[in-house]
């Protein structure tokens, strides 16, 4: 069971992922310690505001996360954190004149409380051998807190000084070994009061749905074709309204691999399908994820 799946750079926006299973029914009382290292590189933008051109912007990243399921009134849930660090290096043009820029550090985490309210009721792992997934209806809310690094006087960071907001719902649909899951969310951002030299950034919500084919093989393997769409996140710097009004689409895959009872292995990797403005960037990674508890 995967109780999240790191399918991600770090540093990049909520309305980016591109992440299968979210609404599965795990089994409650299990707990989740999953180690992750993603690479992206191309014309990765981390803040549609900087008005940057020719970007050529390579990073990785790791992420430490811990997940839990649980039973909320009789329904399945979950609880997660995640914590990104990141190593920045690449070059862009501003204001027609190149620059480069270097920069490690931690990047904002994130907290995450999901639920199955329908179709996924709460089982221990004793019971989850009788139940066959039919339609699951689920919901889930995001929250980034602005706790990574940040400096006002550089135009790229790894961290927002911002807090994001992303509720989303989502249904999964089993068919045998293969399931049909889609999601809509939208990502709320607040202001960040000290953006490049002491101004004022904000930012239009971003829309977005996301849909993956899974297929479970008997083995415990499974794997997934997962795309995305996006749209909004418009910005305004010091009350000037940006002509960066986002329409973007990225297409991936990822396979997970059963190591053992309590080990297992995900690879996962996507690629920019269309872009107006950013985020025209190729990614992979890899995962390690470790479960323990609920009688395992």
């Amino acid at each position: 069971m995967a109780a999240l799946a790191v399918t991600g750079v770090v540093a990049l926006a909520f309305a980016q992922d591109l992440e299968p299973r979210t609404y599965a029914n795990t089994p409650t009382g299990l707990n989740f310690l999953i180690a992750g290292y993603g690479y992206a590189s191309g014309g990765v933008t981390f803040d549609p505001a900087v008005p940057l051109e020719n970007a050529h912007i390579r990073t990785t990243g790791a992420i430490l996360a811990y997940a839990r399921s649980i039973d909320v009134f009789g329904m399945s849930g979950k609880v997660d954190a995640i914590v990104p660090y990141a190593w920045l290096s690449g070059t862009a043009d501003f204001q027609g004149q190149p620059r480069e820029r270097n920069v490690s550090g931690f990047g904002d985490p994130r907290f995450r409380f999901s639920v199955n309210f329908y179709g996924a009721p709460a089982l221990p792992l004793s019971r989850h051998d009788e139940y066959e997934q039919d339609l699951i209806v689920g919901a889930s809310l995001s929250v980034r807190a602005p706790l990574g690094q940040y400096d006002p006087d550089r135009l790229v960071n790894i961290g927002t000084n911002r807090w994001t907001f992303r509720p989303e719902v989502g249904v999964s649909k089993g068919l045998g070994p293969l399931t049909l899951e889609l999601a809509v969310d939208a990502s709320f951002y607040t202001k960040n009061d000290n953006f490049f030299g002491g101004k004022t950034l904000e930012q239009d919500p971003i829309y977005s749905v996301q849909g993956h084919v899974i297929y479970q093989f008997r083995s415990g393997i499974w794997g997934a074709l997962d795309a995305n769409w996006y749209a909004g996140g418009r910005t305004t710097v010091d009350g000037v309204r940006g002509n960066n009004l986002q329409q973007n689409s990225r297409f991936g895959a990822t396979l997970a691999l059963p190591v053992s009872r309590h080990h297992s292995v995900k690879l996962y990797g996507s690629t920019g399908v269309s872009t107006r403005t950013g985020s025209d960037f190729d990614a992979a990674g890899i995962a390690w994820q470790y479960r323990w508890g609920g009688g395992l």
